[in-house]
Order: structure tokens, then C-alpha cells, then sequence
């Protein structure tokens, strides 16, 4: 039988090999040359058949123009001779070619292509999930919290629940994927974070909501540490700046998905069904099961994409690592028009094992004591790593991402609840108050709404098939009333006294009524859970804020991936934290709704630059057996920081502007000014 890869072995002379990957086999590396044998002088490739190199020609060679390839061959020459020199220069070691410097040189020439832009999307699709799940509890929370009679603190947990889950799952994914594999863990990742989000959107009680909430969020965790690293091990040095950048908009893309679906799926009540009294799916059920689809879809599209080559040679697995690069290489030049390039090959050195993977005999122990050997090594290692490379964080950047997560979060929970709290200054302007009003045998039939009664006196009056919007009595008296077919919302009764009165079919119950003295008072029919009002609960505002807050980086992201190779990622982010600084100056003069919806889209626009540059610096910093660890430790600290920025700006909010914005414009100046002492990594190659 026929080897089927006889016809790529390497060929001294090629155009486009490698001249220093020969010798087939050394103790320096691992050899395909001498595996598969050699080809005849007159033999050709399928792809090279009725070709002669001879009569192709470049039209450029005529004029002594040189070809690109030849351009790109002596860049990358030069670029290796100053890298070798450097090395050379700081740490004394020899000439020879680095594993790094190697696989750099391979995926140049395996090109930039379909392969890299069919992984561009599905990994932003992941990166889309992520953006997704962190608008997903916010739009859902006002009707969830009439659906499933939530209090005060509840809504709060339910609020921090999510980034919890996040940050655990940060630690835990990023650990696992330099251990088990980029593609292995974002598969598993994701198919949590779906699984439970699709059981959230069913879950009837609190509880359950709480629990699978959490465990979507610790799945989803996975994604940023894990994407960015998967993504990068496949582009070369002058792409990775750029296309990284790039990957950031699909963060973007999902805050515009989660605004416009949560905008027209949750004000329709009629997109929910029920059966019987005890489940009810609202709308805003809908909104929650729909979106998980990009993890499903992302989650689909990672089954036919293969494994990172880079984190298989660092593992030692050489040849699943050489397959996976040869099918990059035929994947983008096929798709070019030249599939009769011949991916040369033939000799890739291996990577210095920092640590073992214990293993043991199968006749040792039972098959339970032999997985628990196995399953606590995995954790102490994982450990150990991530104890190590947070050490690491902290003498490199995390100190400047750390500020900016604070500021841009704590920022990013203010605007909302600075809009709601002019809506409601607003609303309680225009209250109507009534004093020792006197109503006799009066049908009330029309809606009450943001309304005060004072030492009011109801006699024998009934109120029938009607809503109560924000209306309060105080010190009134209701005497031989009846309450029939009431639907209220924010609607409360003090220190009233209700004599033989009674309440059908209303939601009325006990804790509508404080410091009350009923006597003779009768509920029938009390009707079970909270009212939505979908009206009422989902103001369009709300939506139409996070949508163009999250367009609003769209400029932001455009220029960071056009200018992060040619000004460089310090300054990018440097100058980025420095001008978002400047910009929460601006919020000093948010006196209406309109203003903060700019100041808000004027800050995301800026800020969301530096969020790209400490993305592909974090990715160029870390070598590649610690850097998905490294991605998992500095965004489960982002997490946190963003849980402790979005507690105490949203304590602030009524109360005054002046800290909040004290706080922000210090995080990022300091940050700023630390961004500027990071080693750019540029022209760095991927350790």
C-alpha cells in the first residue's frame, strides 16, 4: 500500500523549505524524512503534473524585480539572524534554531488563509458567548424578578452569581487547557455553558435558576482564556497583533446580539406559553434560550477543527502536531490556487517538559484508584501552575488590567443605574398626592398609577378589574370595601386600618401591607406569584443603552487591530487608559439621559483599545505551556475586580457622582502610566 504522504517529504533545494530541518531525526528533534521513503529524481506530484517549472515565469523577473516569495524568505532570514543574535547576546546560548523560532517559520509558510479565518469564527463565536452571558441576567432581571418574586437581595445575588461562576471557571479552564488541550477543554467548556443555560431558562424556582445560572457562567468562563490562546498558536508573528484585535469585535458582536434580542423578544408576553398554574415560560425565558445559541453554534463548529500543533509539541506529540500543520498548509494554498505547494517539513524539534504526567501500571490498584492517581496529579499540577503564573502576573501586567476591569466595569453598572435613577427622579416629580380625601359608594375602574392617598377614608367603595402602578396609602381607612381583580406593582398600604373588607382574585397579600390593623378582612382567590407588566418592566431605555454602548467600540475596535503592529501594543494600551481617563471628566456633566448615553459610548469607544492590546500581550508574554494558565488567572482576577467595581459604584448611584468618577479616572491613570513600563512584544515570537 502506497504511503500517502510520500509525496511531501522534504527535498533539499525546495523552493520555500527549510534548510536547517533536515538530518532526519537527531536527538534535537523529531524527523518525518527517514520515516517514509525517498522520491525518485524524475518523480512529480498529482498537484505538479503537466507543469514545467521552466516555462512558469515570474512577469517581474524580466525587469530584476524579486518574486514575493523570495521578499518574504529574506525578511524571515533576517528576522531569525537578529533573533539568533539577540539570544546570543543575552544569554549566551548558541546559534541554533529555537522550537519558537521553528514554528514560527512553519506557519508562515503554511500562509494565511481559509483555515485561519473558518477558526476566526467559530473561536469569535465562543468569544460572542462570552460577551453574551454578561448581559444575559441583567435584561432578564426586572421580568424574572415579577416572575419569581424576588427580593432586594436576591436580584443582587442573582446579579453577582454569573461573574462568580465566570471567575471560577477562568482558574478552572485555563489550568486544564495547557494540560489537556485548547480544543478538548473549550469543547467541554461550552457544552456546559449550554447545557445549563438551556436548563435556566425552564428552572421555575429561585434556587434551581441560582444553581444553573452559576454553572453556565463557570463553562462560559472558559472561553476568553482559552480562545485567545487556541486562535493565536495558529498566526504568524506580523498577523497576530491584527487578526487578535479583530477576534475582540465578536465581544462586541455579542452585547449588540443579547441588546437586540433581549429588545425584541421580551416586551411580546405572547412568545411564552404555560401549563397549568405551576410552569409558565415568559418571553424572557425565551430571550434566556436563545442565547446560548452562539456556544451551540460555536460548540458545532469545534468539532471539525483539529488541535493546536503548538500545545501537541509541547507535549511531546509530534506527529498529530506535523498532520495538523500539513493540513493548514494544503487547507490555505488550495484555497489560493496553488495546491501544487508542498509542505516541506520533514524534521520538528521538541519542547523542554517543565513537569510529568504520572501514570501507572493497569494492573495497579483498581480502575477508581488508578483515575484518582491520575485525576490528583492533574489538580495539583494545574495548581502549582497557576500559583506560579499569577506570581508571574503580578510582576508583569496584571496590576494594569486589574485597574482597567475596575474602572470599566464598576463604569459599566453606573451608566444603567444612573439612567433608571433619572427615570424614577422623574417619575417621582410627577407623583400626585391626596389628602384627607372622602369617597363614598364609588366604583374605582381605571387605573391608579404613581399616586399618594393621605388619611384617606373609604367607605363602602369598590375597586374592580383594575391595575395599581406606584401608588401608596398612608394612614387611610377602607370600611365595607371590596378589592376584585387587582394587579399591582410597586403598590403598598401603611399604617391603614381595613375594616370587613374583602379581597378576590387580587395580588395583594401580606407584605403589601405594613403596620396594618385589618379586622374582619377576608382574601379569597389570592392569585399565586408576582405580575409582570411587560410595559412597565422592560423600558426600551434600558435595551437601547447597551446597544450602543456596545457599538460604540466598533471605531475603538477598527483602529486598535489597524494600528497595533505599527505604533505597538504598550502604546495602544498606554495611551488608551490615559484618554479614557481624560473622558470620565466628561461625566461630571451628566445631567440628563441623553448625556450619559454619550459619555457612556464616548468611554466604551476609547477603553475598548486597550482591552485589545492587553489581549494580545498577554498572549505574547507567556510561553505556550503556561500561557492559556496565565489568560485563566488574569481574567478570573478581572472577574473579581469587576464583582467588587459593579458593588460599590451602584451604592453611590443617587447618592453622589463625585466618587465614582474619582475612582475610575485614578484606576486608569494608573494603569496607564504601568501600561507604559510593559516590555512591548511586537516582534516577539510565541514562546
Amino acid at each position: 500500500m502506497d504511503d500517502p504522504y510520500q509525496n511531501n517529504v522534504y527535498q533539499q533545494g525546495t523552493g520555500g523549505g527549510y534548510t536547517t530541518y533536515g538530518g532526519g531525526g537527531d536527538q534535537d528533534g523529531y524527523g518525518y524524512q527517514g520515516d517514509y521513503p525517498p522520491q525518485e529524481e524524475d518523480a512529480a506530484s498529482d498537484a505538479t503534473e503537466g507543469h514545467d517549472e521552466d516555462d512558469e515565469m515570474y512577469e517581474g523577473e524580466y525587469q530584476g524585480i524579486p518574486h514575493p516569495d523570495e521578499i518574504k524568505a529574506a525578511q524571515r532570514a533576517a528576522r531569525a539572524a537578529a533573533r539568533a543574535k539577540a539570544r546570543v547576546e543575552a544569554e549566551g546560548l548558541d546559534e541554533e534554531e529555537t522550537l519558537a523560532e521553528q514554528y514560527e517559520n512553519i506557519i508562515e509558510d503554511c500562509g494565511h488563509g481559509r483555515f485561519q479565518w473558518t477558526l476566526f469564527v467559530v473561536t469569535g463565536l465562543a468569544l460572542m458567548a462570552d460577551g453574551v452571558e454578561c448581559f444575559v441576567v441583567g435584561f432578564a432581571l426586572p421580568s424574572a424578578e415579577k416572575d419569581m418574586c424576588l427580593s432586594n437581595a436576591n436580584k443582587g445575588m442573582l446579579g453577582l452569581i454569573v461573574y462568580v461562576g465566570m471567575m471560577v471557571g477562568a482558574f478552572v479552564w485555563g489550568g486544564l487547557a495547557d494540560k489537556l488541550g485548547r480544543r478538548k477543554s473549550l469543547i467541554t467548556a461550552l457544552a456546559i455553558n449550554s447545557i445549563f443555560a438551556f436548563l435556566s431558562s425552564f428552572a421555575q424556582g429561585y434556587g434551581f435558576f441560582l444553581f444553573f445560572r452559576l454553572l453556565s457562567g463557570f463553562g462560559i468562563g472558559g472561553s476568553v482564556p482559552v480562545v485567545y490562546s487556541y486562535f493565536a498558536e495558529f498566526l504568524s508573528m506580523d498577523k497576530r497583533g491584527e487578526h487578535l484585535s479583530w477576534l475582540c469585535m465578536f465581544w462586541m458582536m455579542g452585547g449588540i446580539y443579547a441588546s437586540f434580542t433581549a429588545w425584541g423578544i421580551i416586551p411580546h408576553y405572547g412568545w411564552g406559553f404555560s401549563m397549568g398554574s405551576e410552569f409558565q415560560f415568559h418571553s424572557w425565558r425565551v430571550f434566556v434560550l436563545v442565547c446560548a445559541l452562539p456556544a451551540i453554534a460555536s460548540l458545532i463548529g469545534l468539532m471539525f477543527m483539529p488541535e493546536s500543533p503548538r500545545f501537541l509539541l509541547e507535549n511531546a506529540k509530534h506527529d498529530e502536531a506535523w498532520m495538523i500543520l500539513k493540513q493548514v498548509h494544503d487547507t490555505n494554498w488550495r484555497a489560493k490556487g496553488e495546491p501544487e505547494r508542498v509542505f516541506t517539513v520533514s524534521q520538528i524539534k521538541t519542547a523542554v517538559q517543565d513537569d510529568e504526567f504520572i501514570e501507572i501500571q493497569s494492573a495497579t490498584g483498581t480502575a477508581f484508584q488508578r483515575w484518582m492517581v491520575r485525576t490528583m496529579t492533574l489538580v495539583k499540577q494545574v495548581g502549582n501552575k497557576c500559583i506560579r503564573t499569577c506570581i508571574r502576573c503580578v510582576q508583569y501586567h496584571k496590576p494594569c488590567e486589574t485597574l482597567l476591569c475596575f474602572s470599566y466595569y464598576g463604569l459599566s453598572v453606573w451608566f444603567p443605574d444612573m439612567i433608571k435613577y433619572l427615570q424614577y427622579e422623574e417619575y417621582e416629580s410627577k407623583v400626585k398626592v391626596f389628602h384627607r380625601e372622602r369617597v363614598e359608594h364609588f366604583t374605582f375602574n381605571f387605573t391608579l398609577a404613581n399616586q399618594v392617598h393621605k388619611e384617606g377614608e373609604y367607605i363602602n367603595d369598590k375597586f374592580t378589574n383594575i391595575e395599581l402602578k406606584s401608588v401608596k396609602f398612608e394612614d387611610s381607612m377602607f370600611e365595607d370595601c371590596y378589592f376584585e381583580d387587582i394587579k399591582s406593582t410597586n403598590t403598598f398600604f401603611e399604617n391603614c386600618t381595613i375594616k370587613s373588607t374583602v379581597f378576590y382574585n387580587t395580588d395583594l397579600w401580606e407584605e403589601k401591607f405594613i403596620d396594618c390593623k385589618l379586622e374582619n378582612t377576608t382574601f379569597l382567590h389570592p392569585k399565586k406569584g408576582c405580575h409582570i407588566n411587560f410595559q412597565e418592566e422592560n423600558d426600551i431605555v434600558i435595551y437601547l443603552v447597551s446597544f450602543l454602548g456596545s457599538l460604540a467600540v466598533l471605531p475603538g475596535n477598527i483602529i486598535s487591530a489597524l494600528f497595533m503592529d505599527k505604533i505597538g501594543r504598550i502604546n495602544i494600551i498606554g495611551g488608551s487608559m490615559l484618554i479614557s481617563a481624560g473622558c470620565t471628566f466628561f461625566l461630571f456633566m451628566s445631567f440628563s439621559q441623553a448625556a450619559i448615553i454619550a459619555w457612556q459610548c464616548l468611554f466604551c469607544g476609547v477603553s475598548v483599545a486597550a482591552w485589545n492590546g492587553i489581549e494580545v500581550i498577554t498572549v505574547e508574554l507567556y510561553p505556550s505551556s503556561k500561557r492559556a494558565t496565565a489568560f485563566g488567572v488574569l481574567n478570573g482576577l478581572c472577574k473579581l475586580a469587576a464583582i467588587l467595581s459593579s458593588s460599590i459604584f451602584s451604592a453611590f448611584v443617587g447618592i453622589t457622582k463625585v466618587v465614582p468618577i474619582l475612582m475610575s479616572f485614578s484606576a486608569l491613570v494608573c494603569g496607564g502610566l504601568l501600561a507604559l513600563k510593559l516590555p512591548e512584544t511586537r516582534e516577539k515570537v510565541l514562546q
